[in-house]
């Protein structure tokens, strides 16, 4: 199944340059990379150029210009320029387990999307981690906050893996699904900008549409470098398009992958 890994990103190619690093050492590569920018500088685009051409792995730079925050329609550019059956999705500031992407496509199931979830680094930590390109963690490392989500274990992964329609937790920093599926529900809405619910919405109208949620632990490990939180002055709108999908259980959005 050929495999597209795409990574958000906006103007921290410090951090990108790692996570890049990380599927570098993958045990299973994605067939093509694509960077999801949502309008960053030349720096950004240098950086990608120079890891391009020193590994042998197919980057594709999707970039729009800086009108805000507008995550969506950055996704939405990235899949529709994917030549691949699966989509892996990540954000610019997750260094990945080695055998992240080979995890992925394991757990792949026909009907399912997938949801992992992510170690958080503290300040301190990734300050060091940026100092030494550190790629590789372990469950006993200081500056983890969340330890026991940076615990590698295939037993305990299928014995806890949970199957269903519930919401919490979701998070597009760490999710895969069919790009079929995507399609089938016109991708992520574009009329989410600013932070916040257009992965929920998105998630809600996949459930809508009859794909349920299968939610890992243990396996697809990645490890979420320090940053300062978004603004979220534009929650309370995105929360009322959330609620509105979800009262009328959507499963399309207007303005969404179609456009591309």
């Amino acid at each position: 199944m050929l495999t597209s890994l795409i990574i958000t990103t906006y103007n921290w190619p410090q951090a990108l340059s790692l996570v890049l690093q990380s599927v570098a050492n993958q045990t299973m590569l994605p067939d093509e990379v694509i960077i999801a920018d949502d309008g960053s500088t030349e720096e950004t685009k240098l950086m990608i150029e120079r890891f391009s051409k020193k590994n042998d792995i197919k980057v594709i730079h999707s970039w729009q210009k800086d009108e805000g925050f507008r995550a969506a329609m950055s996704r939405n550019r990235a899949i529709s320029k994917s030549s691949c059956d699966y989509i892996i999705l990540i954000d610019g500031d997750m260094i990945l387990h080695p055998k992240f992407v080979e995890e992925h496509l394991r757990n792949s199931q026909e009907g399912f999307f997938l949801q992992g979830s992510r170690v958080l680094l503290s300040k301190e930590k990734s300050k060091q981690i940026f100092t030494n390109s550190q790629l590789s963690f372990s469950v006993f490392d200081s500056g983890l906050s969340n330890r026991k989500n940076a615990l590698h274990s295939n037993f305990l992964s299928l014995l806890l893996m949970k199957k269903g329609v519930f919401m919490k937790g979701i998070k597009t920093c760490n999710m895969s699904f069919y790009k079929k599926n995507c399609y089938t529900i016109n991708g992520f809405n574009e009329e989410f900008v600013g932070w916040g619910r257009e992965d929920s919405e998105y998630v809600v109208r996949l459930i809508n549409s009859g794909i349920a949620r299968k939610n890992i632990h243990f396996n697809m490990i990645q490890y979420h470098l320090f940053h300062n939180e978004e603004a979220r002055k534009s929650l309370k709108k995105n929360d009322h398009l959330l609620n509105q999908t979800i009262k009328s259980q959507l499963t399309w959005c207007d303005n969404g992958i179609n456009r591309y």
